[in-house]
């Protein structure tokens, strides 16, 4: 494989020198369902997909919304988009019509991917939102049968009498997909959180993906004899470019698993004889809170590849309950992968988060953008190649890219020292954004939400410490005059027009909220 190659391209010398081994074992926890594929199997999928996206009017570039949990239909449309060089926009499965509406104005696809028990609720939540009953209106339905058949269905597209009628695993593909994207092109765009203003659509190229796969081979030192476990949101950045496309790149198993449960995931790894497992800090606090069990420790089980932050002391009770080590990283959509990282071979520092991998250089500095000297704080700024180690910019938004980007520099706008020995350690945010068990929140998005609540007069959205998912959402709110407001009323709210996990857990309510010299709010003290 070469560097300028596309995933299609991966993807097929692959499925040539892998097609008779396991390339994706999906399991759903709740119904024990296990269903497995082999490269060749997956791949005359995807190519009864890429046609069935054809016929429903699918190009070359166009932009395709999906709106997929954790499955095997997910899986199945990231690659049959990029067989035929379509654009994927994926959106979280529990994102609120309000968020969807926002992408939809924002990328403007030509097709909605998704199944039918999310079209039918978004179908009710969308009164409110015009542009997206042209979205639901050409919308494609997915679903896997008991034998893991992969269906379109016949009634779900609409379109100059075009339907996918069989199940796309039974076909053999016929013809060859005409466009062929280049490396650069651009292959998705993927919703930020929106830290300082509405969520950006982060430009991801063909050449970013393989760039990721072979990134994290590297990390995590993997091989096509690795099997690698996840219960990552598969709309997420760190499913995808750090276990999806790592995974073709070696040639070797994804273990999906529908949904976290702290009571099954580890039986799932050890069941499925994983080698590597994708996790984060709250999924480690809650595995450390259930029973133990004799046989925990018997796996195979040689790295578990994790995402700040822990505390010392949960950090090693889990490697020696569960007798594996954690390794750490730092990284952003923008940056695609853990551009600061524990190498796979060497010394660890703990509690640093690494040192910079290869394709590079990593700076410290200060407001002003010059170098802060050895073991001062300072802003992570991150040199890379925009297109290749970085994100090719923001869709539509120049402007937003030029105040991150410059020079081939990323402005990660998080805290962070180096030591003299080129260790770096993270220090936190500089904007206010809330991580929230892997999902990050912009509480400025929270904040606008709920400014439109009912007897709200001021809110402000702090993130505060969370013993198990990582930090908690909460309102500071003010009240307008004589409204007659609780707790629950700002919560119910909410969870309206947000996703679940933006929901603030703690409402308090304030006379005034504390500000400084310039009348900007003073959120530390709010925390």
């Amino acid at each position: 494989m070469t560097e300028n190659m596309t995933m299609r391209e991966v993807w097929a010398h692959q499925c040539a020198s892998y097609s008779g081994k396991e390339f994706l074992v999906f399991e759903d926890p709740d119904t024990g369902q296990v269903l497995t594929y082999t490269y060749a199997q997956f791949d005359v999928i995807t190519s009864r997909l890429s046609h069935t996206l054809r016929k429903c009017g699918v190009n070359f570039a166009d932009r395709v919304l999906v709106l997929l949990g954790n499955s095997v239909e997910f899986v199945a449309m990231h690659l049959a988009l990029g067989k035929i060089g379509a654009v994927l926009v994926p959106m979280n499965e529990t994102s609120s019509a309000a968020e969807l509406a926002h992408c939809v104005e924002l990328t403007r696809p030509k097709l909605l991917v998704t199944i039918a028990e999310l079209k039918q609720a978004l179908g009710d939540m969308s009164s409110d939102f015009p542009v997206l009953h042209s979205c639901l209106e050409r919308a494609l339905l997915l679903s896997v049968d008991e034998q893991g058949d992969v269906y379109a269905a016949p009634e779900t597209y609409q379109d100059k009498g075009t339907t996918a009628s069989s199940p796309l695993g039974m076909e053999s593909a016929v013809g060859e997909l005409e466009s062929v994207p280049a490396h650069e092109e651009l292959a998705e765009i993927m919703m930020t959180s929106g830290t300082t203003s509405e969520p950006k659509g982060v430009m991801l190229t063909q050449h970013n993906y393989v760039f990721s796969g072979r990134y994290v081979n590297w990390e995590l030192a993997m091989t096509s004899r690795d099997r690698y476990a996840t219960a990552m949101a598969v709309s997420h950045v760190n499913f995808q470019l750090s276990a999806l496309l790592p995974v073709i790149t070696a040639g070797c198993t994804l273990v999906l698993i529908k949904r976290y449960s702290a009571k099954s995931f580890w039986g799932s790894v050890r069941r499925h004889r994983a080698t590597l497992v994708q996790s984060m800090a709250m999924m480690v606090r809650t595995m450390l809170r259930q029973p133990l069990d004799k046989d925990e420790s018997m796996h195979c089980v040689r790295e578990v590849h994790y995402f700040l932050p822990l505390q010392d002391h949960e950090k090693t009770a889990f490697e020696q309950r569960f007798g594996v080590q954690l390794l750490n990283n730092y990284g952003s959509t923008e940056s695609l992968v853990g551009v600061i990282t524990d190498y796979p071979q060497g010394d660890r520092n703990w509690p640093s988060i690494g040192k910079p991998g290869p394709g590079y250089q990593v700076e410290i500095r200060n407001d002003s953008g010059v170098a802060v000297p050895e073991g001062e704080c300072g802003t992570l700024w991150i040199h890379g190649e925009p297109g290749k180690t970085l994100m090719a910019g923001y869709w539509n938004d120049p402007r937003a890219t030029a105040q991150v980007m410059a020079d081939c520099w990323y402005n990660s706008g998080d805290l962070a020292r180096v030591d003299s020995r080129g260790w770096f350690y993270y220090l936190g945010r500089r904007s206010e954004l809330i991580k929230r068990a892997g999902e990050n929140i912009s509480a400025l998005e929270v904040e606008r939400v709920l400014a439109q609540c009912p007897g709200v007069n001021e809110v402000c959205v702090v993130g505060v410490p969370d013993p198990i998912r990582d930090e908690a959402v909460k309102a500071v709110v003010v009240k307008d005059a004589d409204a007659m407001l609780s707790s629950q009323d700002v919560i119910e709210f909410a969870s309206k027009q947000l996703s679940y996990f933006k929901v603030p857990t703690v409402v308090t309510f304030v006379d005034e909220l504390p500000r400084g010299q310039y009348g900007k709010v003073q959120r530390k003290l709010l925390k």
